[in-house]
C-alpha cells in the first residue's frame, strides 16, 4: 500500500526525538489496549498493520501509536461481529455508555473469557511448520520488486526494485499480504536482506552504512 502508513523514507516530519528513559507505557490505558489487543491475537499475520492502514491519513498522523492499536482493535471487534457499528461509535464517542458483559454467562459466542486469555500460549507470529522450499540462500544476490498494491505489503516504497543479499533465512511463514485479506495463508521464506545504504539512498549516503529489512519469496528475484 502506498499510503501515509508507509513512510520510510520521506521528508518534512522533523527530526526523531528519543525519550530519555522512555517507559513502555506513558498511560494506563495505553497497557489495556496492548493487553487487549494481544489476548485476542488480532496483530497476527499482518492483521493489525492491515486495520492501521484503513485509518484516514489525516488522523493517523495526528493520533499516537497505541491510539493506532485502539483503531486496529475496534475496527477488528465490529468485523468480527462480536460488536455491532453502533456500538463501536459508541466506544469511540461515549466509552460510558457501553456496558460489555463480563460475566461468562453472558458472553457472546466467539468472545474471549478471561480464563481463556491467561491459558494462551506464545504466538509464533505466523511462522509455520510447511515443508516450502527456499528460493534463496544466505550471500545470494536479489533484486526486489517494483510492486505497487493497493492492499497491505510489507515491502516498502524505498526499497523496491534494489539489488541486496540474502543475509539469513528465518524458516516459513504466513505472507501477510494474503493471509491479513483472507487470501489463505500462502507458506514461504521469509529472510533478512541486507542492502547498501547507497543502493538505497543514493551516491551522498554514507558507504559504511547498511540496512536489514525481513523480506518474503514473493517479494524478490534472483539478481
Amino acid at each position: 500500500m502506498n499510503g501515509i502508513h508507509d513512510l520510510g523514507g520521506m521528508h518534512g516530519f522533523g527530526p526523531v526525538v528519543a525519550e530519555s528513559n522512555e517507559p513502555v507505557f506513558h498511560e494506563d490505558w495505553e497497557r489495556r489496549i496492548f493487553a487487549m489487543s494481544m489476548a485476542m491475537r488480532i496483530w497476527r499475520l499482518g492483521n493489525v498493520r492491515t486495520a492501521w492502514e484503513q485509518m484516514p491519513p489525516a488522523e493517523y498522523l495526528a493520533t499516537s501509536y497505541y491510539e493506532h492499536w485502539l483503531f486496529a482493535l475496534l475496527l477488528q471487534l465490529e468485523q468480527s461481529g462480536l460488536l455491532d457499528e453502533d456500538e463501536v461509535e459508541r466506544l469511540r464517542e461515549a466509552p460510558e455508555t457501553v456496558r460489555i458483559p463480563l460475566m461468562p454467562s453472558s458472553v457472546r459466542n466467539g468472545a474471549l473469557r478471561r480464563e481463556d486469555a491467561r491459558a494462551l500460549g506464545p504466538s509464533r507470529g505466523g511462522q509455520l511448520d510447511d515443508p516450502a522450499a527456499p528460493r534463496f540462500a544466505p550471500g545470494q544476490a536479489v533484486l526486489t520488486r517494483n510492486i505497487h498494491p493497493i492492499g497491505h505489503t510489507r515491502l516498502p516504497r524505498y526499497a523496491r526494485a534494489r539489488r541486496g543479499f540474502i543475509d539469513c533465512d528465518y524458516g516459513v511463514f504466513a505472507f501477510p499480504d494474503s493471509s491479513a485479506v483472507g487470501g489463505g495463508q500462502k507458506p514461504q521464506h521469509v529472510y533478512s536482506v541486507r542492502f547498501d545504504a547507497r543502493e538505497l539512498w543514493g551516491p551522498t549516503a554514507s558507504a559504511a552504512d547498511r540496512i536489514y529489512i525481513d523480506l518474503w519469496d514473493d517479494y524478490l528475484d534472483p539478481a
